[in-house]
């Protein structure tokens, strides 16, 4: 312990920003700079130490710090793995976030801006992408926020990490609750997922098929059927079970996916259903219909 810390201060929280180029880091690091972490881009991973002990001894002036390193550091980023444990040690638990897309949508971001991949020398971007994909599968592995930006908006991520590092440890959990189809994908960064395509289709239903499950002739004909109560009955109380032991390990955020085949009807009406049921003093839900007017 320095002169300047006192057995009462809090330990410094670190955030490590990585991930795929072009997938929404430097968006990232302006968010938790917006929330009030002091952020250092570029940082080759043997120096990450060197910057969290610096913060550490900053009597407060460095609260919360927010790091990004990437293969911009080139031969450096292979010692990542070994430089988090030594940080570990230290007594300091980094949150490491994971950006990441899929390589059609690095190639459309790094063709609008007439840029490189780092990583692509004399080659294709698609090469760079497939070498950086490589260097990073520990990283991503092991990440604790692992975020997928094929689909999202700048905005989008705004929110997603906003939601997740501006909140109050003593508060509710945050619960996202997304209706998606099938037939477009499951969404990467779901914690849990749901399998509607059990249930009666309304769409084919002629008078619900224009309609969507957040319309009450479209829910009342999913919610009305009986396993479609039981299974929201039994879905409940698994999320419950999930959602203390997320608490005991300091895990503030999660998100429940709800899948059907186009994400218009029965994802959309559980889901709804679904956020009314877990939200609670102890758990704050917001719905996302992912796939909703993609038909």
């Amino acid at each position: 312990m320095t002169s300047e810390e006192t057995p009462d201060t809090p330990p410094i929280k670190v955030v490590l920003i990585t991930g795929l180029s072009g997938a929404g880091r430097s968006t990232a690091a302006r968010v938790l700079e917006d929330l009030g972490y002091y952020v250092v881009d570029n940082l080759p991973p043997a120096l990450i130490p060197n910057i969290v002990d610096l913060g550490a001894v900053s009597a407060r002036a460095i609260s919360k710090l927010a790091i990004v390193t990437d293969v911009r550091s080139r031969t450096f980023f292979d010692r990542l793995d070994d430089v988090l444990k030594k940080v570990e040690d230290e007594g300091i638990r980094p949150t490491v976030v994971f950006l990441d897309a899929t390589d059609d949508v690095l190639v459309r971001r790094y063709e609008s801006v007439r840029r490189a991949h780092p990583l692509q020398g004399d080659g294709r971007i698609v090469d760079g992408i497939a070498e950086e994909r490589g260097l990073l599968t520990s990283v991503r592995t092991a990440a604790d926020v692992y975020l997928d930006t094929s689909n999202r908006s700048v905005h989008d991520l705004r929110r997603k990490l906003e939601e997740t590092f501006d909140e109050d440890l003593s508060g509710p959990l945050k619960a996202t609750v997304m209706s998606f189809g099938y037939k477009y994908g499951i969404p990467l960064d779901a914690d849990v997922v749901f399998d509607a395509r059990f249930l009666p289709n309304p769409h084919w239903v002629p008078e619900l098929r224009p309609l969507t499950g957040q319309d009450k002739s479209v829910s009342d004909f999913v919610l009305g059927n009986d396993d479609a109560r039981l299974a929201l009955d039994q879905f409940e109380a698994l999320i419950h079970t999930i959602s203390s032991g997320y608490r005991r390990e300091g895990k503030r955020y999660f998100t429940v996916a709800i899948g059907c085949t186009g994400g218009k009807h029965r994802s959309v009406a559980i889901a709804e259903e679904f956020a009314r049921r877990l939200g609670s003093d102890d758990i704050q839900t917001r719905v996302d219909h992912r796939d909703v007017g993609n038909e």
